[in-house]
Formats: C-alpha cells, sequence, structure tokens
C-alpha cells in the first residue's frame, strides 16, 4: 500500500507570519484545495471544549480553516454533538450557550454553531458500516451527515479511555449522537474498591446517568443497570478507588470508534487537521485541564485520519517528559517502568494502537505515512 501524506509545519510565528495564517499555509499546501467545495456545506467538526477548562482551540483557528473554505466556495459550519454526561454540552442550548462562552460565535469565526444531533440529542441518522465488525449501524448527528464536505479540526491531547484523542477521536465519538456514544461506551463497566473510596462523591457528580449512590458506609456504589461505561468516574477519582476490570474494553471502545469515524467520512470528500498543543492527558469534555505532559509539537493535515493519528503520536513520542505533570507522576510512582509511550504511560489501562489497527483493518486509512515539512 502507498503511503499516505501528512504535512507538518512548526509553532514558530515570526514578524509578518501568525499561527492563524500558519494554519492556512499548511492546509492549502496539504491540498485542501483540491476538494470542489463550489456551493457545498461544509462541516467542521470541532470540540467547543466544556466551559472551564481552556485546553480546546481557539476559535481563531475555526475562522482562519473557515475563510479558506470561503475562498474556495463552500459554506462552513461549526459543529458536534451532544454529550452523555453532567455538563453543559448535553443538550443543544446548553451546548451553544457553552460554545459562544469559549468564543465559537458567528462574529468571531464567520459561521454558524450548529448542534448535529438537535436539541436533545435525539436527531441522528443511521449509518451503514463498510467492514465494520463491532458496529453494523453508527447513529451520527444528523447535520454531520447532511454535510456534503467533512473536516476535522483536531485537538491532539491525552484520553483516559482511548489513549489519545485525535482525528479519529473527534470523527468517531464526536459525530456520534447521545444513542451512539452509549454504543460506543457500553462496553464495559467499572468497579469500585470500597476499601479505597474515601466517599468523597466526586464520581457521583461526574456521572451524567445518576448511576452512583451510596451506601450505609458511605462509599461509592455503580449501578451497572444505569451506567452507560463512558468512564467519567475514573478520571473524577483520585484515590484510584474506581477501575474497570474488564481491561479490554477500551480496547473495544477504541475499535467501535474507529467504525464510527468510518461510518462519517466514507463516500463523501474529507480532510483532517490535527493542532498538536497544549497536550493535557485527559479529554476537552472535562471541565478541567491538568498540566500539559509533553511540550507543544506543532501543526498537522492530511486527507488520511488513519495516518495523521499516527504521526501525530509518533511526534508526541518523541517529545520529553514535562515535570510536574500527570505523565511525570506516573513515571515517578515506585515500581513504575515507562512502556516507552507516552500515552500509554499517562492512561496504562489504554492502548490507541488498536484503534488504528482496527482503523486501517477496515480501511478507513493507513497507518504508513510520509511527513512533508512545510516551511511558512
Amino acid at each position: 500500500m502507498e503511503k499516505s501524506l501528512v504535512y507538518y509545519t512548526d509553532l514558530r510565528a515570526r514578524p509578518g507570519m501568525n499561527l492563524p495564517k500558519k494554519l492556512q499555509g499548511l492546509v492549502r499546501a496539504a491540498g485542501l484545495g483540491k476538494i470542489d467545495m463550489d456551493q457545498k456545506f461544509v462541516a467542521i467538526k470541532i470540540h467547543f471544549g466544556e466551559p472551564g477548562n481552556l485546553s480546546y482551540l481557539r476559535p481563531n483557528y475555526a475562522k482562519a480553516l473557515a475563510d479558506v473554505i470561503r475562498e474556495l466556495g463552500g459554506r462552513p459550519f461549526l459543529t458536534d454533538c451532544n454529550t452523555l454526561y453532567v455538563g453543559r454540552r448535553k443538550h443543544a442550548l446548553e451546548h451553544i450557550e457553552a460554545a459562544y462562552e469559549n468564543g465559537f460565535t458567528p462574529l468571531s469565526t464567520g459561521c454558524q454553531v450548529i448542534i448535529a444531533d438537535g436539541l436533545k440529542g435525539t436527531d441522528e441518522a443511521e449509518v451503514p458500516v463498510e467492514g465494520g465488525e463491532c458496529v453494523k449501524l453508527a447513529k451520527i448527528g444528523r447535520a454531520i451527515m447532511d454535510a456534503d464536505i467533512v473536516i476535522s479540526l483536531n485537538h491532539f491531547k491525552g484520553h483516559e479511555s482511548t489513549g489519545f484523542g485525535g482525528a479519529i477521536k473527534n470523527l468517531g465519538m464526536g459525530s456520534g449522537s447521545r444513542a451512539g456514544k452509549m454504543e460506543q461506551h457500553n462496553a464495559g463497566k467499572p468497579q469500585v474498591d470500597q476499601a479505597l473510596c474515601r466517599g468523597c462523591h466526586a464520581c457521583a457528580k461526574a456521572c451524567g446517568q445518576n448511576a452512583i449512590d451510596f451506601g450505609d458506609a458511605g462509599k461509592a456504589l455503580i449501578d451497572h443497570g444505569r451506567c452507560v461505561g463512558c468512564g467519567r468516574c475514573l478520571a473524577h477519582c483520585n484515590f484510584d478507588a474506581i477501575q474497570n476490570e474488564d481491561y479490554n474494553a477500551n480496547d473495544e471502545l477504541n475499535r467501535r470508534m474507529a467504525e464510527y469515524a468510518k461510518a462519517v467520512v466514507q463516500h463523501r470528500p474529507n480532510f483532517h487537521i490535527s493542532l498538536v498543543i497544549d497536550i493535557s492527558p485527559n479529554c476537552d469534555c472535562h471541565d478541567e485541564n491538568d498540566a500539559p505532559i509533553i511540550p507543544d509539537v506543532g501543526m498537522f493535515a492530511s486527507f488520511d485520519p488513519v495516518a495523521l493519528d499516527q504521526a501525530c503520536a509518533d511526534a508526541c513520542n518523541n517529545m520529553p517528559v514535562l515535570p510536574k505533570s500527570q505523565l511525570a507522576d506516573n513515571l515517578a510512582a515506585p515500581g513504575v517502568c515507562s512502556c516507552g509511550d507516552h500515552f500509554i504511560d499517562s492512561a496504562p489501562t489504554t492502548d490507541w494502537r488498536v484503534c488504528l489497527e482496527h482503523a486501517e483493518k477496515i480501511g478507513l486509512g493507513n497507518r504508513e505515512y510520509e511527513l512533508k515539512v512545510v516551511k511558512l
């Protein structure tokens, strides 16, 4: 198989060249103009950030991309789907308010914000997944499927369940309706170690399904009948009291996510951009962002989302570990030896490679790539 092309530019911004201009130069060099956008609806799939989290992509980048799309004759809009968990993006009214609060307004970005799965997260299209092994009909936000072209604008960072979040995560999990997200997440359910639980209720506050109760001893109990396996409670427990005993669950999640991403992009033009900056250990769905685990890397773009994720991961694993980060703390723990991968060391129950291997298997893209450096 021929190697996919991935384009890269660094974050140096000298007089006369700022970062939004560099993003525009990168996507032009990577061939975005080859897509016929004349009067086409172009979905820019982005994460608007949970209010309180400050590591999401700045809206300036969205505007820079939207301006190029309009120059090419397209009709861009910014889009995401509603969430499963407690927060301010679980229905469209709150979601749009959160997007505006974080700076994603028509005035600042030059295009409209559309929540793809509608008011309550139920406006979905059932899309057959070609080559799917885990999912036959993916439930995708209808506005994303109504678009003629889909472009993912991704914040590449760590993730507590999938290892990292990049193009496939943004497309697959992010484009799923609420039912689609539940289908991807429900492979495994966490358990509480009663001896370690402090009864602080942080897990219950993070649970969007009201699945966590507290017994007579004041310790957390998870009702697996209500739990959807989203993993938010694991990320919010500071005492390692919550574990997913089905260690294959994250692998299954990664496979389903790849199949959902395939459903989003198959049979229509697509293009993908990842900004590897502010590389926090967890998802931008959190209402906080922990210290970055490694330094900023740069901007990447490709027509192949699998090659793009692989290139970003490789670049991250060539970076040094930042002190006073989750990754540094994990590696400093007694008896811990690095496995040689920053994302697995940061979230040891995850393995992002499962996602990319499966994505390649089902024809989403190619892990083999050639890196083209764009000097701007």
